[in-house]
């Protein structure tokens, strides 16, 4: 067997279109998309990703405004520029890049964004919506990503038994909400560090969704022939074969595309899809924005 493709760059292009046409309509009613992205520090991946979600706004006709503050920036200074964001009404999302400063504290500041205008769908109110089984808040851009993906395949996941490795608040507990939601109705298993015999629980899955940090760590033994493997890691490492001395992996191993049905690639599975949910999520913030004479 080899595994078909979960082409996140595929799913991500549709996305765009979609986003396009919408773009257009809300410009037609006299509003632009408009997201804002504040980065403190050098972190040189996370400039990357900065540098891509900028690009990408460029490409769909959506308004951005990029604030670069430096690394020994107070924390207050970003509570300013969050709470100043908050007041504009011209304004659609804020996003705070991570990670942060190691003297900052992220999730109070996620706390200060507007939840309308939350794309990454961290706030607790928009991941409180998600508990209670309701997807009409900001929801979480990876998770999103993820089940966008899924959707694109044709992958029904109705009573199919899923495993997420990793619980994390970004990516593998709303991933692991949103697979049990009504309409998308699998059956879920959240593995984690505790987690005792996680390989034999992995086996028994009909979809794995690998979100723990750790290169290569799930394995063709951890996967059931036919099963459907969806690879959220992206993960530095050496390889002194390359010219720069290091490669990206993600948590699964390649072998697994020998027992999988479909298997998402790193790069070029969920890290498109991550970019493209955000500017949903900031396109429907506009959306949202409308009084009721306005919309569309």
């Amino acid at each position: 067997m080899s595994a078909q493709r979960l082409d996140g760059k595929a799913c991500a292009l549709e996305v765009e279109s979609e986003l396009t046409d919408r773009v257009a309509k809300l410009k037609e009613f006299g509003t632009q998309p408009h997201l804002a992205v504040i980065i403190v520090g050098d972190d040189p991946a996370s400039h990357v990703y900065v540098n891509s979600k900028v690009k990408t706004c460029a490409r769909l006709g959506i308004r951005s405004t990029h604030i670069a503050l430096p690394s020994d920036t107070e924390e207050t200074v970003v509570r300013e520029h969050i709470l100043s964001l908050n007041a504009q009404d011209d304004l659609h999302g804020i996003l705070v890049q991570s990670p942060l400063p190691k003297h900052m504290d992220e999730e109070a500041l996620t706390d200060l964004i507007d939840p309308a205008k939350d794309v990454d769908g961290f706030h607790p109110q928009n991941l409180g919506r998600l508990v209670q089984g309701r997807t009409d808040g900001m929801l979480p851009c990876t998770p999103s990503g993820v089940m966008r993906m899924l959707r694109w395949a044709n992958i029904d996941l109705k009573g199919k038994r899923a495993v997420v490795l990793g619980r994390s608040r970004i990516v593998g507990m709303p991933a692991a909400l949103l697979l049990a939601a009504k309409g998308a109705d699998a059956t879920v298993t959240v593995v984690h560090s505790r987690t005792e015999d996680a390989e034999s629980i992995c086996q028994e899955a009909d979809i794995v969704v690998a979100a723990v940090g750790r290169p290569n760590m799930v394995t063709s033994s951890w996967v059931k022939p036919g099963a459907i493997v969806v690879d959220v890691g992206i993960n530095r490492v050496d390889d002194t074969t390359r010219e720069r001395g290091w490669r990206l992996a993600g948590d699964v191993n390649p072998n697994v595309g020998e027992q999988a049905s479909w298997l998402s690639p790193v790069p070029g599975g969920v890290g498109p899809m991550t970019i493209a949910m955000l500017m949903e999520n900031t396109v429907r913030a506009a959306e949202m924005s409308l009084t009721a004479d306005e919309k569309p």
